[in-house]
């Protein structure tokens, strides 16, 4: 597959959505469960059922529970399991991040998740914690350090849309030593406008939207679900093949 200009990084949390995403020219999925939560890491079949369905990258979030990102030892153990299980299923990368009580990355323990990973081949990406830290300019250089391939991040925006001109900055800050992917909030509506203030070459985004459940009893109403729509991430590809950069 030839490397697209841009690449459109979708979240998942069903195989049913990653599969869409593969279908509709995505580059990558990362793979989650509880988007509610921010994501944490998908069980151990859902990760293999989905490497062997899957053809595109696949990345799998380490995260064992919502909340913030200062872990206890018994979930920085699962965490280092969690990275060795998703290398023996030969998943592309994985997607961490740590952080200590005063905000800043936990580089003692972000280089152990880091080290797991390469054992495996695998790519490491740091995920939003980023976006809590306490000096976004020093974590940058931390996460650089600790060797990881991309930071996922909304430059500590609610959105990337409002968080661009720090993106633009921690674009020109990384001067190609790791990949900004910005995230949060990308729609087809905004992600061009994204990509062409920032620069960046990678975008990550949900593009989901409401289905009815496949449940025909009216009591069951309320059991819509979230997938990926493929109208949107088509139109998210389509719009990044078309980009004069």
């Amino acid at each position: 597959m030839e490397e697209p200009q841009v690449k459109v990084e979708v979240c998942v949390d069903s195989i049913a959505s990653a599969m869409t995403a593969q279908a509709c020219g995505a580059w990558r999925v990362e793979f989650c469960d509880n988007m509610s939560e921010g994501g944490t890491t998908p069980s151990v079949g859902q990760i293999a059922e989905l490497r062997n369905a899957l053809n595109i990258n696949l990345n799998v979030i380490i995260r064992p529970r919502g909340g913030d990102f200062v872990y206890s030892e018994e979930e920085f153990s699962a965490m280092c399991k969690d990275i060795e299980m998703c290398g023996e299923n030969k998943c592309d990368g994985v997607v961490i991040g740590m952080l200590t009580p005063d905000g800043s990355v936990d580089m003692v323990r972000c280089n152990v998740l880091a080290e797991i990973a390469r054992t495996y081949k695998m790519s490491v990406t740091f995920h939003r914690a980023f976006d809590v830290c306490n000096n976004q300019e020093e974590a940058l250089e931390n996460i650089i350090t600790l060797g990881c391939d991309r930071l996922l991040t909304s430059g500590g925006k609610a959105t990337a849309e409002e968080g661009v001109e720090t993106l633009k900055k921690l674009i020109k800050q990384a001067a190609g030593r790791i990949i900004i992917m910005p995230g949060s909030g990308v729609t087809p509506g905004n992600a061009t406008n994204i990509i062409t203030r920032t620069g960046c070459k990678e975008i990550h985004g949900t593009f989901r939207s409401k289905y009815e459940s496949h449940l025909k009893h009216p009591a069951w109403a309320d059991y819509s679900r979230y997938l990926t729509d493929p109208d949107k991430v088509k139109a998210v590809v389509d719009a990044t093949k078309s980009l004069k950069l």
